[in-house]
């Protein structure tokens, strides 16, 4: 039998449109099927995008595709958190101990169009725009598409299919009411808005090089840079409650509680009410799935597999991450034959699922240590101590967070576990009061007998 030579992607947002250049360049046929218009084409709606921030496992998987020259300009460096409380200074808490541990700073859409073109380089890859999934008929064997809601569907054959249609995912649901698989959708009690804050004759209105949060313990208000030099905020808060969302649906209401919870944004934002008001409210969760592969046809991928809440920025790398996988196996198979796929997407679900449900769990702690830690003395304390164990011990010790972000070669299940056994070890020696000779003693022991060494990367 003929190696396999084509695939059927459906979605064709960030992991699409990366998996289109990684399956391109390694010689396969590709059709790629997106519901929205050409993005290149037309403006995106405002308010739908919460940045992205890049980092290790996202820009892995962009080298390998090739494709980070044409990004660099669309980056930009964050080396740290700026914290803002009202009536005190601002204060940064770098992420890593080394220079080159920043995160990157990308707009979504921005990002979305770039790996569009570079996928359409290739001839080999072809897309189709304003073709919305309505379903896949699992018994003949098709997959169905509409232009619009009451045009006549189009049928294709189903082949072996991609979905990676996000955290709604048509094709996921399609599998569950079919009974192949199971999922469970958890949605976080908050939502989101997103405002813009402007350059101010043309300069930064804020340290351009860091994420600034606004923590605000139960709710926070962050700002990303961008390279224009303006800034996308995103305010995360409850649903219900005072504060929440369903309180603010009046001009002078949204205008009080800006005043109240944040407010030194008045000058970074003029407009914040109007565009409060007029931007859409988004929502947050988490989706677990079972069974992302049906024999070799159907394969679900990125968010449409394990959608993540933002807020440990993983989202996009994780994906990213499963589209280089992905390939990886591909390339040490050797082109597989058609009936061998089934094999292929039972080992990528074996492989990178645990990986999955790790940085989810992990996500959703990062939440509670954005808007509430971060203002804490003990965490501060016990961040500073991680940085000090780090540099005594690199091979062994390294920070939760800079596992996660900074060691693409570490799993994020490997970095859940190691966490865990750091945190542990590090309540041990701040029970010891003031960090010098006896506490760092006890951590070079514990270290010595609890961590083992990290392979290195080459």
């Amino acid at each position: 039998m003929k190696p396999h030579s084509h695939f059927n992607i459906v979605g064709g947002g960030l992991s699409g449109a990366l998996l289109a250049t990684l399956l391109a360049q390694r010689g396969y046929a590709v059709d790629v099927y997106e519901r929205r218009g050409d993005p290149r084409l037309q403006a995106l709606d405002a308010g739908r995008s919460i940045n992205l921030a890049l980092a290790a496992r996202g820009f892995a998987a962009l080298q390998a595709a090739g494709v980070l020259p044409q990004l660099r300009p669309l980056l930009v460096a964050m080396r740290g958190r700026m914290i803002h409380e009202p009536g005190e200074p601002d204060q940064l808490l770098m992420y890593g101990s080394r220079e080159h541990e920043v995160i990157w700073s990308v707009s979504r859409s921005a990002l979305n169009r770039a790996l569009m073109e570079a996928s359409a380089a290739f001839g080999g890859v072809r897309w189709h725009f304003n073709a919305a999934c309505n379903g896949v008929d699992l018994s003949a064997g098709t997959l169905s598409f509409s232009a619009s809601p009451g045009q006549p569907a189009q049928t294709i054959p189903l082949g072996t299919t991609i979905a990676t249609d996000g955290a709604g995912s048509v094709l996921r649901h399609a599998l569950v009411a079919a009974g192949h698989s199971s999922a469970r959708e958890d949605l976080l009690d908050h939502d989101y808005k997103e405002l813009d804050i402007p350059a101010v004759d043309g300069k930064p209105a804020l340290d351009p090089n860091a994420l600034h949060i606004w923590p605000r313990g139960g709710f926070m208000l962050i700002a990303l840079p961008n390279p224009d030099h303006s800034f996308t905020a995103t305010l995360f808060l409850a649903k219900q409650g005072a504060p929440g969302f369903a309180q603010l649906q009046q001009r002078d209401v949204v205008e009080a509680f800006f005043a109240r919870y944040f407010p030194d944004t008045a000058r970074l934002m003029p407009d914040q009410a109007e565009q409060f008001l007029r931007n859409p409210q988004g929502i947050l969760g988490t989706v677990h799935c079972r069974h992302w592969q049906l024999d070799g046809r159907l394969l679900l991928l990125g968010d449409a597999a394990h959608a993540i809440v933002p807020f440990h920025g993983q989202g996009a790398n994780c994906a990213f991450e499963d589209c280089l996988a992905l390939a990886g196996l591909l390339d040490r198979r050797g082109r597989p034959e058609s009936t061998q796929m089934a094999d292929v997407f039972a080992e990528i679900e074996q492989l990178r699922r645990p990986n999955s449900e790790a940085i989810a769990e992990m996500a959703l702690e990062n939440y509670t240590e954005m808007r509430d830690s971060v203002r804490d003395e003990r965490f501060l304390r016990l961040k500073a101590l991680s940085l000090q164990l780090e540099q005594r011990h690199p091979q062994r010790f390294i920070p939760r967070y800079s596992m996660v972000m900074f060691h693409a070669e570490i799993p994020y299940a490997e970095a859940q576990r190691r966490g865990a056994v750091q945190a542990q070890l590090l309540d041990e020696v701040d029970r010891l009061g003031t960090v010098g000779d006896a506490s760092l003693a006890l951590a070079d022991r514990l270290i010595a007998e609890r961590l083992s060494p990290i392979a290195q990367p080459a």
